[in-house]
């Protein structure tokens, strides 16, 4: 509820709905009869029948006549992602206070790049091209694997890299976190292991929550997992997936070597472990580095990836490439969530982007302004003593440590009291051993404003550091 004073009707209407939350009224529970939930509430049955009628409304308990109101068997959600853990390091923090702050209210802990980076003349030139398009393109629903064109164009882009892949072995889906979204629901069972990097995106970390799975992380170094603990972990907890970023590894930086690729899927086929390549930052990357899904030619790797970081996040669409059974079942269940692949709109003005000349004239202009911003983040976070882990190739996050005795989540919830969204280290490791890091996007760095907030910060989190407890 909002910060209003409730009504007496809504605030039986807040207690029914907490009973559910809680567990003690569950689908299909009688609820307490009105004049029994009048008594207890010390209201009068009026007000219960309202309460209730407007609860049936909202689906929330439906009445059976002559015998009185039950908790709709659907009502609760089939997933539970469990007790919120502490907000300052709660995997939904950062997207949170991301997503909903002002343009205005810089946000260098957010995970994409500025709208003025964005390759704007192209994508207004595909929409008008798309409104001249004919009724279906504008109305009807996508096809189940996603626009022809779309995957044609992801082929030719994966055969540029030594990946021969088949229409049969590609799909398109509504976005990057849908595609992994879909293959947990195709390998997992809730209680099954999945390995992802310590650390790791903290949006993995949320949707494994959703899943129910157990989640083991393995310690990232600058050339990929610890092969050591890597090894051990599949022998000792036999996970069924591993998901990561190979490429320019979110948070840290990191690009995975052809050694480390080599011994994660040698150690992957001894244990039969599925793996989860997440290339969302692929295209920033100046140089080619080692892979998992090329290799292995898409035998035990699933690769997956989207769109919102290089060219638009209000258009979303991601993709999944696999073995083609895996596809068959991916698309199934793309039918049953979401009835049908994205939205044709996007995904043909993401195609007709990508083939033109601008798609990559616009990426080379990144990477040219990503140089410049690393350096010059790296320079102002310096007298801060405040230092990249290290410095990496490409990408736009910098993994860096605090200064000693500094929590990271302590200083962001402090920025975020002065407008200033940041990234603490623990919102990415499973292990919640990242509490001395924080990520860094340098793109969205340019506000003088940034450091002044983070050095104060500092200063206050010293200061009560001193003070007499």
């Amino acid at each position: 509820m909002d910060e209003r004073v409730m009504t007496r009707t809504e605030a039986l209407m807040h207690e029914v709905r907490g009973r559910i939350a809680g567990r003690a009224l569950a689908p299909g529970d009688r609820l307490p009869s009105i004049r029994r939930f009048a008594s207890a509430m010390d209201v009068s049955p009026s007000t219960v029948v309202e309460a209730y009628d407007r609860l049936a409304a909202e689906g929330v308990i439906r009445a059976r006549p002559g015998s009185g109101f039950y908790v709709t068997a659907h009502h609760q959600p089939p997933m539970v992602l469990g007790a919120p853990r502490a907000r300052d390091v709660d995997p939904f923090w950062v997207s949170r206070q991301s997503l909903d702050a002002e343009n205005s209210v810089p946000k260098p802990g957010c995970g994409w790049l500025p709208a003025d980076w964005m390759p704007h003349s192209a994508l207004r030139k595909g929409l008008r091209k798309l409104a001249r398009a004919g009724d279906a393109m504008l109305c009807d629903y996508g096809s189940t694997r996603g626009s022809p064109a779309l995957r044609r164009v992801l082929i030719a882009r994966f055969a540029e890299e030594g990946l021969d892949v088949t229409p049969g072995q590609v799909m398109l889906t509504g976005s990057g976190t849908q595609a992994i979204d879909l293959v947990c629901r195709m390998l997992l069972r809730p209680g099954d292991t999945v390995l992802v990097d310590d650390p790791c995106y903290f949006n993995f970390l949320a949707l494994l929550r959703a899943h129910q799975v157990k989640v083991v992380g393995v310690p990232y170094t600058p050339t990929g997992p610890d092969i050591a603990a890597f090894d051990n972990i599949l022998a000792t907890e036999r996970p069924r997936l591993y998901i990561t970023n190979s490429g320019l590894h979110n948070p840290t930086g990191a690009s995975l070597t052809s050694q480390a690729a080599y011994r994660v899927l040698s150690a992957a086929a001894a244990h039969d472990l599925t793996i989860v390549e997440d290339e969302i930052f692929a295209d920033f990357d100046p140089a080619s580095s080692a892979r998992l899904a090329v290799p292995d030619g898409l035998n035990r790797v699933i690769r997956v990836g989207s769109f919102s970081k290089t060219l638009s996040a209000s258009v979303r669409c991601g993709y999944i490439a696999a073995r083609a059974d895996w596809i068959e079942g991916l698309t199934d269940l793309q039918i049953a969530t979401g009835f049908g692949g994205p939205s044709p709109v996007a995904t043909e003005l993401i195609a007709g982007v990508l083939a033109g000349g601008s798609y990559r004239k616009h990426m080379e202009e990144v990477r040219r302004r990503l140089v410049r911003a690393r350096k010059d983040a790296a320079q102002r976070l310096a007298p801060l003593d405040i230092v990249p882990w290290l410095m990496p190739r490409g990408g736009y996050y910098l993994w860096c440590r605090l200064p000693d005795g500094i929590d990271s989540a302590a200083l962001a919830r402090r920025a975020m009291a002065d407008g200033i969204v940041l990234a603490p280290g623990n919102v990415f490791s499973v292990s919640q051993s990242a509490g001395e890091f924080m990520r860094f996007n340098v793109a969205q760095m340019a506000d003088r404003r940034i450091t002044a907030v983070i050095k104060s910060a500092i200063e206050q989190e010293r200061e009560a550091g001193a003070e007499p407890r």
